[in-house]
């Protein structure tokens, strides 16, 4: 794949922190339009990696590229996330005291201050991209209830729908079932799934059954590289990877 076919281009990318490396000559694709999920244990770099995708970290050497032309590596967090890169953390943050729609409208893309946004007319585009986006993240019934009441699940589900409200071309999303239940599990498969068919999505996550329903390309991490990726079955028989993480 050549580097303008991609959405996501790493090649040889290195950082430490005060002499341990984090990212140890990390490369990897991720082609327009595709999914993948990142395993690892803990301290394998897979939240270093998002960091210097987001341009939170900057490496100390290799190419970031987004998008195909993008150097990521010369832009700050604030116009990383403004060229259509959105991050989900583990932990949800939602505004708690406003609505679900409205949680949705203060997230919408383009300037907002809160009061304007809230209290303003909506244009017809914005209405329609917010009950697009209820719809796709399973909470329809609860436009008018307060983030509040929702349960873990539905509220990680707000978060993506906050992010995707920002119209990104690529989201990473973190340990998205972390704390569900069995039930919403499944249902965050099919929601990524459906959220995959318009944008390239990156799925960190520790749950292999999960992993296994998003049935997509596995890219296992270890000391700051890349040591397997294929198929989860692929994944799952190296044996490497069975000794550093799956075996324990």
């Amino acid at each position: 794949m050549s580097r303008s076919e991609t959405i996501l281009y790493l090649d040889g990318v290195s950082v430490s922190f005060d002499g341990f490396r984090a990212i140890n000559n990390l490369s990897l694709v991720l082609g327009k339009g595709e999914m993948r999920a990142i395993i690892g244990p803990n301290g394998a770099g897979k939240t270093t990696m998002m960091d210097i995708v987001t341009g939170k970290t900057k490496p100390n050497s290799g190419e970031v590229f987004f998008n195909g032309t993008i150097d990521l590596t010369k832009h700050d967090e604030a116009d990383i996330a403004m060229m259509g890169i959105g991050r989900k953390f583990q932990k949800p943050t939602v505004f708690e005291s406003h609505t679900v729609e409205d949680n949705l409208v203060l997230s919408l893309k383009g300037p907002r201050s809160i009061f304007p946004a809230l209290f303003n007319r909506r244009s017809l585009e914005d209405t329609q991209r917010i009950d697009e986006i209820l719809a796709l993240t399973r909470l329809e019934a609860r436009r008018n209830d307060y983030a509040a009441n929702l349960s873990h699940g539905q509220k990680q589900w707000l978060e993506i729908g906050m992010l995707l409200a920002q119209d990104p071309k690529l989201l990473l999303v973190d340990e998205p079932v972390a704390g569900m239940t069995d039930a919403e599990t499944e249902e965050t498969a099919r929601l990524l799934k459906d959220i995959a068919k318009t944008h390239s999505v990156v799925v960190v996550e520790h749950d292999m059954h999960f992993v296994r329903e998003l049935g997509v390309k596995v890219t296992c991490l270890h000391e700051g590289s890349v040591l397997s990726e294929g198929s989860l079955d692929f994944v799952s028989a190296d044996e490497r990877v069975i000794e550093v993480y799956l075996g324990r």
